[in-house]
């Protein structure tokens, strides 16, 4: 954001919303980026073979150790299956690689 305000010419004190700096520049929202690229991993590991140590639960978190009280910590799978959810997507189109851009492509405005 510091980039982007520079580039138009504003400072924080000038208290201009960053939305506002956003669609001056015409920059797609951060959170859709981050979506984006979690979902394009989340590809990326599928379409390893099934004895990846990716995929098949190596370098997954330990279940067995003792965790503290309060919420649960939100983990990956959890977060990818919300993002599927929340944009309309299913799993299957993982395969078609085109299609898959086109599912989880995030314009510039």
């Amino acid at each position: 954001m510091r980039i982007l305000r520079w580039f138009c010419g504003h400072t924080r004190r000038d208290r201009v919303r960053n939305e506002v700096i956003r669609d001056m520049v015409g920059v797609a929202p951060i959170e859709e980026k981050l979506t984006q690229h979690r979902l394009r991993w989340f590809v990326h590991v599928q379409r390893r073979p099934p004895e990846a140590p990716v995929r098949n639960g190596v370098l997954k978190r330990v279940d067995n150790v003792k965790r503290g009280r309060g919420r649960p910590k939100l983990t990956w799978d959890e977060l990818v299956k919300r993002d599927l959810k929340d944009w309309n997507i299913s799993k299957e189109i993982a395969l078609d690689r085109s299609a898959w851009r086109l599912a989880i492509n995030v314009p510039e405005p």
